[in-house]
Order: C-alpha cells, then sequence, then structure tokens
C-alpha cells in the first residue's frame, strides 16, 4: 500500500497540522519559542518500543512496491529490506535482522540506572528501522564528520571525528547526505522536548532549558538542516507519527523554526502566518474520492493462537469528503474482527489525507476465518470492501530453551547464544540484564537467529542474558540465567573447579556445577572473616565492598577474590 499521505505537494507541502495547534509559539523568540514548541508537542502516546516496527511499517517505508512487497526505509544503509506478504511488522524485522535505532543513542539519558523511565525511550522521532550491521557500528556515537572511518556502507560511516565536531567523542557517526536534514530535524525535536530529562553523556547535550545544544552541535546540525530541506518522506512521516503517537515535529512543520531558535534569525519574532505553508486546513475542492484501499483488497492477518488477539492497520486513503465516512463489518465471521471506530470524520480525512484504521482479530475456535469491512457515506457515490482473513491455531505448548555460556568474549564484546526451538519459532526474544551503580538496566532484542552479538559491553558492569522464543503470540517459558562477570573484577583464581566466581555490583555470586558447600570461609586481608550461610547451594549472592579476599572451603585450594 502506498503511503496514506504521498499526495501531499506543492502549496499544500507543509500543511496537516490541526488549526490551532501551534498557537503558543506564534510571537515568540528564542528560549521563548522553543518553550512554546515544546508545551505545543511535548504530550504525546508513550508506544511500546518492542511495537514500534508495526508502525514503521506505514511509517518508514518508500512509497513504490518491489516486487510486490513494501519496502522498509532504513536511513542507516542501502540494503533492500522487504515486508514480505503476510508478514507483520514485527515478523518482517526478526526476518530481515534489523534492528530499532535511537538516533540520540537511550544511554545518553538515565535515572537509578533506567533508560526507560522517560518517553524518550520510545519516542517514533527518535528511533528508526535500521540495518544491523550499522545500528552496531554507530553505537552510541554522537554524529559528526569522520576524518578516517572503520565503517562505512555508503550511507552511514563511522570513525575517527574531525576538528570541531563530536564534542568531545574520539569517535562519531556521520549519515549520508540525503538523511542529514531528516537527522537534524529529530536533534532538534529531542533538544526541545526532552531538555530536562537526566542527560548524563553531554557531547552534543547540554542539562539546560537552553540552548540545550552545545555549540559545536548547533552549527553543525544548522548547516545539515539547510543543506537537506525538508523532504516529502518526513511531510508523509509527519502526518503518520501524529496518528500513532499524537503529536508532530516542530522543525518539519516549520523548517526555518531552528534558525529563529539557534541560527540566524534568533533576533526575530516567529509568526506562523509568515512561515512557508502555514495554512493547516486546505480547503476541500473536488469530488470525495478513496484512492486506497480498492474493493477486492485483502488485510491478511496470518496465523495465531486460539485466544489471542492480533491487531492490523488498514490504511484508508482519501480526499474531499463531505462527511463521516462509515464502516461496518459483515460476514460469518464478523463478529471476530473489530475496528477501533465505525466512523471517521470527514475533517480528519480531509486534513490528514487519510487515516490509519485498527482492526483486531480475535479467533475463538481453530480455524480459517473470514469478513468483509465495507467503507460507504461520506458523500461516495458508492462503497469499498475490503477482506479481513486469519487462521487460528491451537495453542502450542512451548518449552524453555537453553541459554549457552558467552563466546568470542574480549573487554568491548562477546556472543550469546541457545538452542534452537523445538518445532517452529516466529522469533526469539533475548533479554540482557545490565547491573550498574545498585540498579538494574534491562533491554529486549529480537532476532530470527540463535545467537546475538553484543558490541558495546562496559567495563566494571556485570550483566546477565536469558532467552524466550515466539510462536504464534505465545511466548515461551525463560530459559536459564547467564551471567557474564564485570570487565575489572574479580581478579584471579587459582584453579577452575566446582566453583564459579562471579562479580556483581555490591558483592559476589557464587555458582557451584554441583551440589552445596559447607565450611566456606572469607577473610578479608586484615585477616576478619565475614558472615557466610552455614551451607552454600548454586548462585548464592555474598556482599562484599571493594576490596581483596581470601575464600577457603574443604576440598578446595584458597581462592583470591579481588574486587
Amino acid at each position: 500500500m502506498l503511503s496514506a499521505l504521498v499526495l501531499i505537494s506543492g502549496a499544500e507541502a507543509f500543511a496537516g497540522y490541526r488549526e490551532g495547534y501551534y498557537k503558543a509559539m506564534d510571537g515568540k523568540k528564542r528560549e521563548a519559542l522553543k518553550e512554546a514548541a515544546k508545551s505545543c508537542v511535548a504530550a504525546h502516546t508513550q508506544l511500546e518500543y518492542s511495537n514500534l516496527p508495526e508502525y514503521w511499517q506505514y511509517s518508514d517505508v518508500y512509497p513504490d512496491l518491489v516486487n510486490g512487497c513494501r519496502r522498509w526505509w532504513d536511513m542507516y544503509s542501502n540494503t533492500v529490506y522487504l515486508i514480505q506478504a503476510g508478514q507483520t511488522g514485527k515478523q518482517s524485522f526478526s526476518a530481515n535482522k534489523m534492528q530499532r535505532e535511537h538516533s540520540i543513542p537511550k544511554s545518553w539519558w538515565k535515572k537509578l540506572g533506567s533508560v526507560e523511565y522517560t518517553p524518550a525511550y520510545s519516542d517514533m522521532w527518535n528511533l528508526y528501522p535500521s540495518d544491523g550491521a550499522a545500528n552496531q557500528a554507530k553505537l552510541n556515537y554522537p554524529p559528526g564528520l569522520v576524518e578516517k572511518a572503520t565503517f562505512d556502507n555508503g550511507v552511514t560511516r563511522v570513525g575517527t571525528a574531525r576538528t570541531g565536531t563530536g564534542g568531545g567523542s574520539a569517535n562519531v557517526f556521520e549519515p549520508g547526505e540525503e538523511y542529514r536534514g531528516d537527522f537534524a530535524r529529530a536533534f532538534f525535536y529531542m533538544a526541545t522536548v526532552y531538555d530536562d530529562i537526566n542527560w548524563v553523556v553531554t557531547y552534543m547535550i547540554e542539562p539546560n532549558s537552553y540552548p540545550t545544544l552545545r555549540s559545536w552541535a548547533v552549527d553543525m546540525l544548522l548547516d545539515w538542516a539547510r543543506r537537506d530541506p525538508v523532504s516529502q518522506k518526513e511531510i508523509d512521516r509527519n502526518n503518520l507519527v501524529e496518528q500513532y503517537q499524537g503529536n508532530r515535529n516542530p522543525f518539519v512543520d516549520f523548517p526555518e523554526l531552528a534558525e529563529y531558535i539557534w541560527g540566524t534569525r534568533t533576533s526575530e519574532t516567529f509568526h506562523i502566518s509568515d512561515q512557508p505553508g502555514s495554512d493547516p486546513t486546505p480547503p476541500v475542492s473536488g469530488d470525495p474520492e478513496i484512492v486506497s484501499p480498492v474493493s477486492g483488497e485483502t488485510l491478511d492477518y496470518g496465523q495465531t493462537a486460539v485466544g489471542n488477539v492480533v491487531n492490523r492497520v488498514l490504511e484508508i486513503s482519501g480526499h474531499n469528503l463531505t462527511e463521516a465516512l462509515s464502516l461496518r463489518v459483515t460476514g460469518a465471521d464478523a463478529a471476530l474482527f473489530k475496528p477501533e471506530v465505525t466512523s471517521i470524520p470527514a475533517a480528519t480525512m480531509n486534513q490528514n489525507r487519510g487515516y490509519l484504521l485498527n482492526i483486531s482479530y480475535a479467533p475463538q475456535s481453530i480455524g480459517k476465518h473470514e469478513a468483509k469491512i465495507v467503507l460507504y457515506d461520506g458523500g461516495l457515490s458508492g462503497s469499498i470492501a475490503v477482506t479481513l482473513r486469519g487462521e487460528a491455531l491451537a495453542r502450542p505448548e512451548l518449552k524453555a530453551l537453553h541459554a549457552n555460556e558467552p563466546q568470542d568474549m574480549d573487554a568491548t564484546s562477546y556472543t550469546a547464544s541457545w538452542s534452537e526451538a523445538e518445532g517452529i519459532a516466529d522469533y526469539y526474544i533475548l533479554t540482557r540484564v545490565r547491573y550498574r551503580d545498585g540498579s538494574t538496566e534491562s533491554e529486549r532484542y529480537e532476532t530470527g537467529e540463535t545467537s546475538y552479538r553484543f558490541t558495546d559491553r562496559e567495563e566494571g558492569v556485570a550483566e546477565t542474558y536469558s532467552v524466550t522464543y515466539s510462536r504464534l503470540g505465545i511466548e515461551s517459558p525463560k530459559s536459564n540465567e547467564v551471567y557474564v562477570a564485570a570487565t575489572g573484577g574479580i581478579d584471579a583464581v587459582e584453579e577452575s573447579g566446582a566453583i564459579e566466581l562471579i562479580d556483581m555490583p555490591d558483592g559476589v555470586l557464587i555458582r557451584i556445577a554441583g551440589g552445596a558447600i559447607r565450611g566456606l570461609r572469607i577473610h578479608d586481608v586484615q585477616g576478619r572473616e565475614l558472615p557466610t550461610p552455614s551451607e552454600i547451594v548454586s548462585d548464592t549472592f555474598i556482599p562484599l565492598s571493594p576490596g581483596c579476599y581470601i575464600l577457603t572451603a574443604p576440598g578446595l585450594r584458597p581462592r583470591r577474590i579481588l574486587r
């Protein structure tokens, strides 16, 4: 399906925002204008990070089909990633081994060890679909100009920072010229909406309300925005993101806004009426028309388990409606398919050039199910019928996988691997927990493989990983948890044997190959004995302050622990 907004062009290129949406910005300048822009767009729906590909399959795809398939619009590579027939966004993401990439790295903010505490973690204006290799190369480097590349795929370059960029980081990532303006406007949005979150990495961000962006970043981003003006891709995405997330990017709606806040027009007052494309509601002209879908199309839900609820989006593109567009589901299985609304106001259709309609499928019995959704009224001369089709299978009984010990480990990376699922796995879910400063930080990764390489291991930070898999929307029980000791943590054991010491925040985890150990004693270098349980079983945690200790137990040679 073509993007619902591909029809916007010419004089209407920047239209799309609601009347009065940006009223607070009118008559402001510089820092007051930045604060007003924040008040207009900061409130929005916080989306689930794991579900982003379900939205991106409409907001971040090329308008043209490739062999009848939609193609992901990846701003990090030229690789052709297709959404095959019958695939959901998440299924395609997994099959293509793509990743969710933060433009401003999530590790740049943190509160009590968590990066997920703020809506910035899943804000669509800071996240885009990405080629996996480019994402891994980009890591948490700031944007900049590369002097000497260590990674270059023709779109994304990563390497040493050219003088004047990077804000003190030795390395930067440099996007392709055709996307530099897109990223600049994403960074402007983030610096405006999230100026007050807990920034812990400050290569380009200053933790203040104004200017928030450091001077080198302002200069570079303004240059990128000038050289790469707002594109049709960004205009289309702006309208689609608003439908899902409920807010817009003002730096896309008003290409000169950054100049008023940080650039050449900071001494001028911003007036909406002076901005290009400032008419938010282009007049209705011409006959009512629905461009897509067309009668006979099918919205396929694929396979799911009985009792699950699956959501799909029907992209409705049209204009010049004179009354509300009505929706009705018909057919023998109509009760299983439920649209989120049964009527779409004409103003919504005309202003946005369309609507993304969520329709759920909730099968209660095994079998293939089919219904039709009919679009009518709106001033149309006829109606449009789209087939809704899904298949329900018995709920699978899934068994826990086995997570293996890490392989190919060095100071900054390691490979996590696990056993293959018995039967079919739609995708694997790897859960990684890092223990930092007395708190935990958890992330989930989806992949179609039975291994995943981490390249952002941190010195002094212990972590664990476990794995599950999904089949027909059901998630398996969790595997065993594998511990990865912190680098620069516990040092020296006299021998390997039945006992393993794993460095953890504020102590040591004792893992035993089998059985239990009695009579374990731990002394510090002054000879003082620390209290320990009378019997140690595997995965017992012993709190220890930084220092040097001696561990002894019957049948084991003494071991030295250096934390």
